[in-house]
């Protein structure tokens, strides 16, 4: 740490006789101190043996509960170099990135890689930070406000933005869609959308954007802005359910949609985008489950639901699969998982492409370490591990991304 001495008044002649001294005590003294803390990585061995896989390993962003500035980097080591066996390692970003005095801010909203690159969307530190996707470590960081989430096309990444601070009131301004080089980190367009936009999903070279409206309750936005990528213009919008979230887009063109809805009279509904006869994106109809997080893995779109029951005051919790292509449920993965039924609040899912197994995010109580669950491709439990607080986004890191960084 370095020090600085302002002298506003001349010394006497004795004072400048004992300055050396004092200096050389000063500087002993401060060589003793250590004024940086050193947070360490936590290393839990699951005691599962490692599988040869294309996934090396799993990053899951902990959001860490709003105004706390406790959001996480965790990582879930599955190469077996350690003994053979899956290591959980709990807050990697600190210790890979002890410059950071902040680490890594307030509410982890998303988690994306891009080539070799780790990209962190850190809502209301109002950044997205950028760091090699090999070992997290730090390349540089892109402001923007109240940022949510962020997709990829051709060099750029898109992130959406409520532009306005965190605030509940009618006049909260519309939202925009930031476009950022990939390689340089700068902004180079924006883009104006409905108000509070969230998750967004390319298909060809349209982007698409659920808007939320959740600062203007109960005037919900209900739509989604379609962006033209050729000239980054939004050129209409889809009119779909109220209070938008999640944006996915699957291998036939289709894009698939949440809606929160009004939490009283509109339940949670998913919903589905598909060419009309003209090629044009339209709503194609709508399946009446509460979809929390999802993820699309070939024909099969995997759900975790969490709905709060105004009658018995308690969420109502459920699990699925819905087979894209047919719009019809499947099954209810889960049905003989004690340990998933017994999860206090699911949060996040994430599906190996490979072996299909899956993983649940438990955030528990919003305010202490929540829980990573590891369920097999048939529904049955494997393992868990205590997480940093609110475990809610999650990547996979492959072979050839860790070989190319």
């Amino acid at each position: 740490m370095k020090h600085g001495y302002i002298y506003k008044n001349r010394c006497s002649s004795k004072v400048k006789a004992l300055w050396p001294c004092c200096v050389l005590a000063l500087l002993l003294v401060a060589s003793c101190r250590t004024d940086d803390t050193i947070v360490y990585i936590e290393d839990h061995d699951t005691g599962i043996a490692a599988e040869r896989t294309e996934a090396v390993g799993m990053y899951v962003l902990c959001e860490g509960n709003m105004g706390s500035n406790k959001c996480t980097l965790d990582y879930l080591d599955l190469t077996g170099q350690n003994g053979g066996t899956i290591h959980y390692l709990r807050n990697i970003y600190a210790e890979r990135n002890p410059n950071e005095v902040k680490e890594l801010g307030d509410v982890g909203n998303d988690i994306q890689i891009y080539g070799s690159r780790l990209w962190l969307v850190i809502n209301c530190s109002n950044k997205v930070e950028v760091c090699r996707a090999a070992d997290a470590v730090k390349i540089g960081k892109i402001d923007v406000p109240n940022c949510r989430y962020v997709a990829f096309h051709d060099g750029y990444a898109y992130v959406s933005s409520y532009v306005g601070p965190v605030n509940v009131t009618q006049d909260a301004p519309l939202g925009q869609v930031y476009k950022i080089d990939t390689l340089s980190l700068q902004v180079v367009g924006r883009v104006t959308v409905g108000y509070q936009p969230d998750e967004l999903a390319v298909v060809g070279d349209r982007l698409y954007v659920a808007n939320s409206g959740g600062y203007r309750v109960p005037d919900y936005d209900r739509t989604v802005s379609v962006i033209d990528l050729n000239t980054f213009t939004e050129e209409r919008k889809i009119d779909v359910a109220p209070n938008l979230h999640r944006c996915r887009a699957d291998q036939y063109g289709q894009v698939w949609v949440t809606s929160r809805g009004d939490y009283f009279d509109n339940p949670s509904r998913l919903c589905w985008l598909q060419p009309d006869g003209n090629g044009q994106m339209q709503k194609g109809g709508q399946i009446d489950v509460a979809v929390s997080d999802m993820c699309i893995v070939g024909d099969s779109l995997y759900y975790v639901g969490v709905q709060f029951n105004y009658n018995t005051m308690r969420n109502d919790v459920s699990f699925g699969i819905v087979n894209v292509k047919t719009h019809q449920s499947v099954t209810n993965m889960l049905t003989n998982a004690p340990e998933a039924l017994a999860m206090q609040l699911p949060y996040g899912i994430i599906v190996n492409p490979q072996g299909r197994d899956f993983y649940l995010m438990d955030a528990k109580d919003y305010v202490s370490s929540g829980q990573l669950l590891h369920f097999r491709a048939d529904g049955s439990f494997d393992y868990s591990v205590w997480t940093g607080d609110i475990p809610a986004h999650a990547v996979f890191l492959t072979k050839n991304i860790k070989a190319n960084e």
